[in-house]
């Protein structure tokens, strides 16, 4: 009989990793019990780790980073609240959706009825009766907060705004949006309309993720249609203060009730790293300004995203019990990429655990160990490490054999 390979060894990591700290050591009980797939639910970023204590006038905040999901700041972030014109985003996704999908295109025009040419509130004055192309629909939507460009299109898609709400709520299930209801295209107030600053941070990341090629209205400064009653063209610009200021904003959304405050969903690139952040309850548009640029320059400053291995490198040589090959490289399935504090990065760990010898067989792309990440102030992350090759099992002769060798010389001798 073959003996059984020992239960548990704990490969360590030696080489240094982006001039990284990196240990060998065994790791403790909280991150062996941390969750398997850390990337499915935003990391929270710890006070521990020496970061700058944050306070902020909005009532409602979150800031995130793109690539990896890491939460670096968050107050009230599950608390619902009016979205008011914060809600466009997710017209314009339902719209953007129904382009991609051929169902609509950027030229077609759409009708203008009366309720959406006495549509109070922002305007991009649409002519009643008339017909305008969806693409200038969406940029009086996006640039100038057209609440009748939003009705003209939900009408023009859903047949009502009525039905194009109950399009977008189903949206929202499917985007995984937990505390999101809407009943209406533009965020018109309504007791029953209200998302939450985390819902919306959500909603950005995919509505850049799915639609790239549409994004670039977000980052336009100002839209000219139609002309007011002397004949002069009206040029509306847009409310975001963002893109004013060099800070690497590219959109997305403002939004103001009176219930609600001064809101700011915003989204921004330096150095090739994207932030999204979402700000609401804030008590002026000045202090919207200050606000949305002050934080964002702290999440900017205080955090760093750092990569550790690319998709495919390997990561660790692993000993096979009882296989046709006598190792098999562990390798990263994706990219791993940790977002932490920059204080906290000389006392980054990263080490490797799985079980050997790995019995064999099994296929390219098995789940083998994983890749444990921790430093001061994050919670642990935690990485699959796949096989990168088949390993067949030995025949009944070459096991004898095998296992004969193991009780002779052990484990290590290859």
């Amino acid at each position: 009989m073959p003996m059984k390979p020992s239960p548990f060894r704990y490969a360590a990591l030696v080489a240094a990793v982006l001039l990284l700290g990196i240990s060998g050591r065994v790791p403790d009980a909280a991150a062996q019990q941390a969750q398997r797939n850390p990337a499915e639910q935003p990391r929270i970023i710890a006070e521990e780790a020496g970061v700058q204590t944050l306070q902020t006038t909005a009532r409602q905040a979150i800031i995130v980073d793109y690539q990896t999901d890491t939460v670096l700041f968050e107050k009230n972030a599950d608390e619902r609240m009016p979205p008011s014109s914060m809600s466009k985003i997710m017209t314009a996704y339902l719209v953007f959706k129904e382009i991609k999908e051929g169902r609509l295109s950027l030229t077609d025009t759409l009708p203008v009825s009366e309720k959406a040419w006495r549509m109070q509130g922002s305007k991009m004055f649409v002519p009643l009766g008339g017909r305008v192309t969806v693409e200038d629909l969406l940029r009086g939507m996006i640039i100038q907060s057209g609440n009748d460009a939003c009705i003209v299109l939900a009408e023009g898609i859903a047949g009502s705004e009525e039905a194009f709400a109950e399009r977008m709520n189903e949206e929202a299930r499917r985007l995984g949006l937990k505390d999101s209801n809407f009943r209406n295209a533009s965020g018109w107030p309504d007791p029953d309309h209200y998302m939450t600053a985390r819902d919306l941070a959500i909603l950005a990341k995919r509505l850049i993720d799915d639609f790239p090629e549409f994004y670039k209205y977000y980052s336009e400064k100002s839209f000219t249609y139609g002309v007011d009653s002397k004949g002069t063209p009206i040029r509306q610009g847009n409310r975001n203060p963002l893109l004013y200021k060099n800070t690497g904003a590219d959109g997305i959304k403002t939004g103001h009730t009176e219930a609600a405050g001064y809101g700011l969903t915003a989204s921004a690139v330096r150095d090739g790293r994207r932030i999204i952040m979402v700000l609401n309850g804030m008590p002026s548009m000045r202090n919207r300004a200050e606000e949305s640029e002050r934080l964002l320059d702290w999440a900017y400053r205080e955090f760093g995203t750092y990569g550790l291995f690319k998709a495919g490198q390997v990561v660790e040589t692993a000993d096979v019990w009882l296989g046709d090959k006598p190792t098999v490289q562990l390798v990263a399935p994706k990219d791993v990429l940790v977002t932490m504090p920059r204080r906290a990065r000389a006392q980054m760990k990263v080490t490797v655990v799985y079980d050997a010898p790995v019995p064999a067989p099994f296929t390219k792309g098995t789940e083998l160990g994983k890749l444990i990440v921790t430093a001061p102030g994050i919670q642990t992350v935690e990485v699959p490490l796949v096989a990168d090759s088949d390993v067949n099992q030995l025949g009944f002769t070459g096991r004898i054999g095998a296992a004969i060798g193991y009780l002779i010389w052990g484990a290590e001798r290859k």
